[in-house]
């Protein structure tokens, strides 16, 4: 059976894009990377897969289509498991005792560093992000004009909320048993998913802060440094066990993650991107729905007071920030975690790729 044709569809400065390039890596998953402007609209989205859910990245695994990045890991680890005789790692690996810590890693990473961590961090945007085009585009996606003035004279406030995320951390760390050869979150014999998702917070964070991705970010309109970075907070001098961590997954990222398995692709380029489109479309399309495990199945009657009958039109959006921008479509399947849908036909055509598009 051949391999599962991967495409990942973000762009360079996005955090979460970030995320799931070192999944992918760390998996040892061959995959190609479109990448899409980091401002609405994105025609590739909407034109191939009649997608217009605002947030990135989205990750197709031949025609499935997944969004949001705690649904795509756990695709990710259900479609390309750790065996014997696979060279993919799990996101899981076992602690010292034989644990896994599959729920506590999950609810550490999208209850934790995935929502505080990254509002904390993100707060140290250069100002002149939001004085561009990418301020109204955002502002657009939250739900309220954003000032940039406001926004510089909180940064004081969200370097704190960082340094209180640090030092919990710092005593989470210091809680732990590890040694110099297992520096990792969950006493864990490699990176866990825990590892890797806080190293790209905090790794985003820290270049964020010094105005590294506001070229990338403004789409070229604008470069600039950094207002108030954290250097302050994030330093061995005031968190060395965090700083230890951190330097311990970096160097395990870049000795082990491969970065040969990209195959990057500049979603200007009609050519290079039509050619990924067609080898999509050449796939046949699943006829089983691949619903991840869940300890219990759907909640069928719950899911019809919510309206969420197989068959019914549904929008498909973020819960937080985005809500304005979701993706419509016919409800296959639903669980405890996922919702599928079948992407809504736009002027009377079928969706050029998409067969069903999931999110936890």
């Amino acid at each position: 059976m051949s391999k599962p044709l991967v495409v990942l569809f973000g762009y360079d400065s996005s955090l979460f894009t970030q995320k799931i390039q070192h999944v992918l890596r760390y998996k040892q998953i061959p995959y190609s990377y479109v990448t899409v402007p980091s401002m609405m609209p994105r025609p590739i989205l909407k034109d191939n897969f009649n997608a217009t859910y605002r947030k990135i990245p989205m990750l197709a695994i031949n025609r499935d289509i997944y969004i949001d990045t705690s649904i795509i890991c756990e695709a990710l680890e259900h479609r390309f498991p750790e065996s014997s005789g696979s060279s993919y790692r799990s996101l899981y690996p076992p602690t010292i005792s034989g644990a896994r810590n599959r729920a506590s890693i999950r609810g550490m990473v999208s209850y934790w560093f995935d929502r505080p961590l990254f509002r904390a961090t993100c707060g140290l945007m250069p100002t002149a992000v939001w004085q561009s085009r990418f301020g109204t585009d955002r502002a657009q996606l939250i739900g309220h004009k954003l000032d940039p003035d406001k926004l510089r004279q909180k940064m004081p406030e969200m370097l704190s909320e960082v340094d209180m995320h640090c030092s919990m951390l710092e005593n989470m760390l210091g809680d732990r048993t590890s040694t110099a050869a297992n520096p990792w979150i969950f006493d864990t014999e490699r990176p866990s998913l825990a590892d890797i998702a806080l190293y790209v917070q905090l790794d985003w964070g820290l270049k964020n802060s010094h105005g590294d991705y506001v070229e990338n970010l403004t789409a070229g309109e604008t470069r600039a440094p950094g207002d108030l970075t954290m250097d302050p907070v994030f330093n061995k001098e005031r968190y060395p066990k965090l700083l230890h961590w951190f330097e311990s997954v970096r160097s395990y990222l870049d000795a082990n993650a491969a970065p040969q398995l990209m195959t990057k692709v500049d979603g200007r380029d009609d050519g290079a991107v039509s050619t990924i489109m067609q080898r999509l479309k050449e796939l046949p399309i699943t006829t089983e729905i691949p619903l991840l495990s869940t300890p219990a199945p759907a909640f069928e009657s719950l899911d019809a007071q919510n309206g969420l009958v197989k068959g019914a039109s549904v929008a498909i959006a973020p819960n937080d920030t985005g809500k304005g921008d979701a993706t419509i479509g016919t409800l296959i399947a639903a669980s405890p975690e996922e919702v599928v849908i079948s992407p809504e036909l736009i002027d009377g055509k079928s969706p050029a790729v998409g067969d069903s598009t999931q999110k936890i």
